[in-house]
């Protein structure tokens, strides 16, 4: 398995490599790939078609921004990419999210979070943390929002399905605890879509935290 690092503090570095070598369960192992700029890790990110995950800083010495972000979804669709921040902002975790990132992972939290995280987005999951996503964001009508799975008209079992994904399930996950198919699932997952107004998982998880449905 191979992850890619994409961070100009070398400490940030050096620091992440024991963490990603917990993420493979043995026989598997992590070999952790390298990047302190953009350009460095687009050519790291050519050199390796197998490469499975990019860990992103935002704040990277040659290039802006989400520019970063955009680059290796449009280069490299079919990688997952977490942002890996020094910020806790609200706002920064959307904006991330917007442009394609399937995990958001604070470079505060504990080496165990991380692990999970990363294990939770290769499983093909999504993660949020939920200590800031918990901090209410201003949405159009939301004082007259649904508050409640029900309130969205969802059946009892896409009910299920929506905290299942809330939580950072897989669908895959999802049809194992709730012991459907996982055809079925996805139907599920797309009519939960449909009712929170969303396209993505990630984006439900972010107007459930919106409208207060936990």
């Amino acid at each position: 398995m191979k992850i890619l690092v994409v961070d100009d503090h070398q400490l940030i570095r050096e620091g992440l490599r024991p963490v990603m070598k917990q993420i493979a369960e043995p026989p598997e192992e992590v070999e952790v790939l390298e990047a302190g700029t953009y350009a460095a890790g687009l050519e790291i990110a050519r050199a390796n078609p197998d490469l499975e995950l990019v860990l992103l800083d935002l704040h990277l010495p040659d290039i802006q921004g989400f520019e970063a972000l955009d680059g290796f979804q449009d280069g490299f669709p079919a990688v997952p990419v977490i942002v890996v921040s020094g910020a806790d902002d609200p706002a920064l975790v959307r904006q991330a999210v917007d442009h394609g990132a399937l995990g958001f992972i604070p470079k505060s939290s504990a080496s165990a979070v991380i692990v999970n995280a990363i294990r939770l987005v290769l499983s093909g999951g999504t993660y949020l943390p939920r200590e800031i996503m918990a901090t209410p964001a201003p949405v159009t009508n939301a004082a007259s929002g649904p508050r409640a799975m029900e309130d969205l008209g969802l059946t009892p079992r896409q009910a299920d399905v929506l905290a299942l994904l809330l939580a950072g399930k897989s669908n895959k996950l999802i049809s194992r605890e709730l012991k459907l198919a996982e055809g079925t699932v996805k139907n599920h997952v797309a009519a939960v879509l449909k009712a929170l107004g969303v396209e993505t998982r990630v984006q439900a998880v972010i107007a459930a935290s919106r409208l207060g449905i936990k």
